[in-house]
């Protein structure tokens, strides 16, 4: 694609932002106090994710869930939900409860999804690489009424059911299981039948501030926090996926530059990354059901079967994480699959390479790359670069969503001038309300309505976001954050351990890869293999180090006693 001078691109963007945010436009906003801060919000937002939902119904007989050789239509999707919804409001779950969902990528996910939320009652979102252990402590920190998980999650789950039964009233709904049910337990083709639905959905009120979901993310203590989303941050999340799509068909419009997007009967859009998190869940479940499309369940990340799945059903979008787009590119089956469908790749969870994004707009003659940089904590994108735009400023993540604002601060909390680097730190509808049961730690992370993202980013003087480096202490492996005190917590349980510290380790396929360094007791044996078998009964795969060093001296320190982990990996890297 021939592109226009950056100058000239951004005077067009910024003149589609002011006339799709305009009096009487599609995203005017207004000012508005929510939990006691001022900010903006759009005017004639939905007030709820119940409320999103409720209208897909009109999609009929379109089809909305495809995975393997199964299809469900919005009209079959929404009798199940009907059916599950009612079930839980039997039970006794509305307003102020909460269910936990912990499966692979099924269509089950999707549909517990709306029958909860539809209920009042707050999803929480179980990381399904979650060990026993793990599970134990979100369900015992979120004490869900009930539990809705698959024949995988279910066999961890056992062990610890009649405990939780007994401490908060757990019960189990089972996904695609033969097991045997624990006590109070049921089969999900017996509360979610089809048949039996009723003609809609119980009434129930519910307030743009309810808890709407409960994601999960590592935090410096080494515990996870339970990150309390709400509907008015999901809905505002929704219209901002909406409002940077519009912005550059509206500049294609008005300065005839040539996306040459091929147009699709249904939007389809493929998913390869897990639904309990905010990538897929609220940066594709919920736009792709919004807009009507087919939306692609893949139960785990094989480039090849993605080809197929593109192919086959026509996938008009992908958004993973950039090792995704990278292994699609790179795979034989690239250039002997029909990938013409696809109007759109990219992604977030990672920053796009430049490279990457210069590969993504030659393979793509019908599309455009694109990308986001969010956190759990702003239930989604915080900023977006897609089209010509993030051709002429491949290094950036795109400007600041409309109803919110940032700056970049000291670590003094002082705001710094534009254009200097320093910690991000954002302000708006789409922050969490926070962090469940955890005072301190949401009083530590959100000030006054800001958030402290501690990611280290610029802003540059057309308003463009550039992250230079990551949150203290977290390694991003292939879309999936891994806090090292968390890891390092689990490793300091071995009784033969002295002192450890975990960082990352670069990785030609997934950025980044878990390492740790060890330092034993006198006296002390221990191997790679001891530690990681000692680590898999503690932690999720994904977090275990691949690569451990074991140590004889100290590791190195400063001044305050503290590890200096720059200049370990230096020695060892």
């Amino acid at each position: 694609m021939s592109l226009p001078p950056v100058s000239d691109l951004v005077a067009l963007y910024q003149q589609q932002w002011a006339d799709l945010t305009a009096p009487g436009a599609k995203y005017e906003m207004v000012e508005t106090e929510v939990r006691g801060v001022p900010m903006r919000v759009v005017k004639d937002a939905p007030g709820s994710m119940r409320d999103i939902w409720a209208f897909t119904a009109a999609y009929g007989d379109a089809r909305y869930l495809v995975f393997e050789d199964e299809v469900l239509t919005y009209a079959q999707a929404h009798a199940i939900v009907r059916s599950l919804a009612d079930e839980l409001v039997s039970r006794g779950i509305g307003a102020g409860d909460r269910v936990a969902v912990a499966m692979r990528n099924y269509p089950e996910w999707a549909l517990a999804y709306w029958a909860i939320i539809s209920t009042g009652a707050a999803c929480v979102g179980m990381n399904a690489w979650w060990t026993t252990a793990e599970m134990e402590y979100a369900l015992t920190d979120s004490s869900p009424k009930a539990l809705i998980c698959d024949d995988e999650r279910l066999e961890r789950v056992l062990p610890i059911h009649d405990a939780l039964q007994d401490s908060f009233g757990l019960s189990v709904i089972t996904v695609r299981s033969d097991r045997e049910l624990p006590k109070g337990g049921a089969r999900w083709n017996d509360v979610a039948d089809p048949a039996d639905a009723p003609e809609s959905l119980h009434a129930v009120a519910i307030d743009p501030d309810d808890d709407m979901c409960i994601f999960y993310t590592s935090g410096t203590t080494g515990f996870p926090k339970g990150a309390q989303l709400t509907h008015r941050g999901s809905v505002h999340n929704l219209l901002h996926i909406g409002f940077m799509q519009d912005i550059p068909k509206g500049m294609a419009a008005a300065a005839g530059i040539e996306l040459d997007q091929a147009s699709a009967p249904q939007p389809c859009l493929l998913a390869p990354t897990p639904l309990f998190h905010v990538t897929a869940n609220n940066c594709l479940l919920h736009p792709g059901t919004a807009v009507g499309a087919a939306l692609v369940l893949m139960y785990r990340w094989d480039a090849g079967r993605a080809l197929e799945l593109i192919e086959r059903e026509k996938v008009t979008s992908m958004s993973g994480v950039p090792t995704m787009a990278r292994e699609l590119l790179n795979h034989p089956d690239w250039e002997t699959r029909d990938t013409s469908s696809l109007q759109a790749l990219g992604g977030g969870g990672a920053a796009i390479q430049p490279d990457l994004v210069e590969k993504i707009g030659e393979a793509l003659p019908t599309g455009v790359p694109s990308t986001g940089y969010g956190l759990t904590e702003t239930h989604g994108i915080v900023t977006a670069n897609n089209a010509a735009l993030y051709l002429a400023k491949p290094a950036s993540c795109g400007t600041i969503v409309p109803t919110c604002d940032a700056v970049a601060r000291d670590e003094l909390g002082n705001d710094l001038p534009q254009g200097e680097t320093g910690i991000l730190w954002v302000k708006g509808p789409i922050i969490v309300k926070g962090y469940l049961n955890k005072p301190e730690a949401t009083a530590d992370a959100i000030q006054d309505g800001w958030f402290n993202t501690g990611d280290i980013a610029y802003i540059d003087d057309d308003g463009f976001v550039f992250i230079v480096d990551r949150a203290k202490d977290m390694v991003l492996r292939g879309g999936e954050n891994v806090y090292c005190s968390e890891v390092e917590s689990a490793i300091y349980e071995h009784p033969a351990v002295a002192e450890a510290a975990v960082f990352g380790k670069p990785d030609d396929r997934l950025g980044e890869e878990v390492a740790a360094a060890v330092v034993l007791l006198d006296g002390q044996t221990l191997d790679a293999d001891g530690l990681q078998g000692f680590l898999s009964e503690r932690l999720a795969k994904f977090k275990i180090p691949t690569t451990i060093w074991f140590l004889d001296e100290q590791l190195p320190r400063n001044a305050n006693g503290k590890f200096v982990k720059r200049t370990l990996k230096e020695q060892l890297l």
